[in-house]
């Protein structure tokens, strides 16, 4: 995302302070070259080194320690001449200028005024700067849809969101958008702390702006006198409403890396989605990005005592979470797996059948969706270790991001493994598109009434152990092939045996 080459609409609101009359704009622009780093610095975790990583991110992270690295990429405030902490943005100096007006503001929750508080002295950049929003600054506020916990409105804000400090002329500058207003449901009597989970791990400093959407305030209806909050509004919609069929795998490649970069962080910052699916990843038209959305799940790991039953949508959900198990890192792998062969096959899984307790044992006993003639090899073999029954067997966020990075880099150079699987792939694909029918194509479409794609309370008993199914696998045994020869498994669309799978059903 080149964000010093967006044209934006803007009205400035100018607010007093104390600074120097004579600051000067020191923040260094950032030219098409140097858009590899984020645009803002980043909090590590405990284990990671002091230096700033350059190598296991889609972009060069900045280290929010490594001062000469903040001042190499941002450059440095003109009011205290010190490294900024992202982006046209100096942390110190912003949050004195807000302290002075939290005064002058307040949402009526002492919960909610302290969090949005804690967040604009806190904010390394804009996109993790929160504001309280009267709701009569919006405009055009339309019902979208409900989720399985929340209401979604899209609405116009004119006034828009603090995009930076403008130094000589001592005024916010702000950007005119449109946004999605998220309510949760029954949240108009009590605000629950899954609202304000949710908007604080949108506005985390362990996650990338790119990486996941981006939240700018709180407001509040007050007609349903719901809270609500104000986000990034997509208008490329979420990924499984976006599958377009001919998309290049070269592209899909690129969009793995952005998904996987966004659950590494998350998975870097101690915590789990537990909600991962393709309804949860949106897709920005202008830049054509994925990031991910509905944080509301999110948890630090091993903080999850107070779970009562399970909730998900089945075809996502790994297992040993259908069989009441714990939720962890493992288990949003299991989800990236289900989303990376929905992406590089463009079907949704099991649209064609019930997603019922029938289903979710199959599941237990290896059932998984079939993957496409036209998948790269490289990438089966990563599927089907992502889907691993057994959750110490999958590989890491932070393992794929690494392999992901080394392919969409790869994937240039002729004489790649990755780059011949690829042109060998979109022959198949081609010839696949030719010999399809309309008939088959209207079939494709078609979702069955039971398949249920928004999250829910599940409940499963008597769910037998999980095992990778011997037939299943066994279709994907060949070791990775060169160039030389055919990469493609001829088998890759066999299904599980239906005979293996129900046979223990009415034990």
């Amino acid at each position: 995302m080149d964000i010093s080459n967006q044209k934006l609409d803007t009205t400035e609101i100018t607010i007093r302070n104390n600074s120097k009359p004579d600051a000067k704009n020191l923040w260094k622009e950032i030219e098409d070259e140097d858009d590899e780093y984020q645009f803002h610095a980043t909090i590590f975790s405990t284990d990671s080194t002091t230096e700033s990583d350059e190598t296991i991110s889609v972009f060069k992270r900045v280290n929010i320690t490594d001062l000469e690295k903040r001042k190499e990429v941002y450059g440095v405030c003109g009011e205290c001449n010190e490294p900024g902490t992202g982006y046209l943005w100096c942390q110190p100096c912003n949050a004195k200028r807000f302290k002075e007006n939290f005064k002058n503001w307040t949402s009526g929750n002492k919960n909610i005024d302290e969090l949005i508080q804690q967040a604009q002295l806190n904010a390394f950049f804009y996109a993790k700067c929160l504001e309280w929003i009267p709701f009569e600054n919006f405009e055009n506020v339309t019902y979208l849809t409900r989720g399985g916990f929340s209401k979604i409105y899209s609405a116009d804000w004119p006034e828009g969101n603090i995009w930076n400090w403008d130094i000589e002329n001592q005024e916010w500058k702000r950007v005119s958008r449109k946004v999605a207003l998220k309510s949760l449901i029954n949240s108009s009597n009590n605000i629950s702390n899954d609202f304000l989970n949710e908007v604080k791990y949108y506005i985390s400093g362990h996650f990338h702006a790119s990486n996941t959407v981006m939240c700018f305030g709180i407001t509040r209806n007050p007609n349903t006198k719901d809270y609500m909050m104000v986000l990034e509004y997509f208008e490329g919609g979420n990924l499984r409403n976006t599958l377009v069929e001919g998309l290049k795998l070269d592209t899909k490649i690129v969009y793995l890396c952005h998904i996987i970069d966004g659950l590494s962080g998350i998975h870097d910052a101690g915590n789990i989605h537990k909600d991962f699916h393709s309804g949860n990843i949106l897709h920005d038209n202008n830049y054509d990005e994925l990031s991910i959305s509905d944080l509301g799940m999110c948890k630090p790991v091993l903080d999850d005592n107070e779970q009562k039953g399970i909730y998900g949508v089945i075809p996502y959900m790994a297992p040993e979470v259908l069989r009441g198990y714990q939720y962890t890192k493992a288990a949003d792998i299991y989800s990236f797996g289900i989303i990376m062969n929905e992406l590089m096959s463009g079907e949704i899984p099991y649209n064609d059948i019930p997603h019922d307790h029938f289903l979710v044992v199959k599941i237990c006993k290896g059932f998984r969706p079939k993957i496409s003639k036209d998948t790269p090899k490289l990438i089966v073999d990563l599927i089907i270790k992502c889907w691993d029954a057994k959750a110490e067997n999958r590989p890491t966020a932070k393992e794929l991001r690494q392999i992901f990075i080394k392919y969409d880099t790869e994937k240039e150079n002729e004489n790649s493994e990755i780059s011949y699987q690829i042109k060998e792939c979109e022959k198949i694909k081609e010839n696949k598109l030719k010999n399809r029918t309309n008939e088959n194509q209207s079939k494709n479409l078609q979702t069955h009434p039971q398949a249920i794609y928004t999250s829910r309370l599940l409940n499963f008993k008597n769910l037998p152990e999980p095992v990778n199914s011997t037939d299943y696998l066994s279709s994907f045994q060949e070791p990775i092939s060169s160039s030389s020869a055919n990469p493609i498994s001829e088998c890759l669309d066999c299904e599980l045996n239906e005979l293996d799978l129900n046979q223990d059903d009415d034990e």
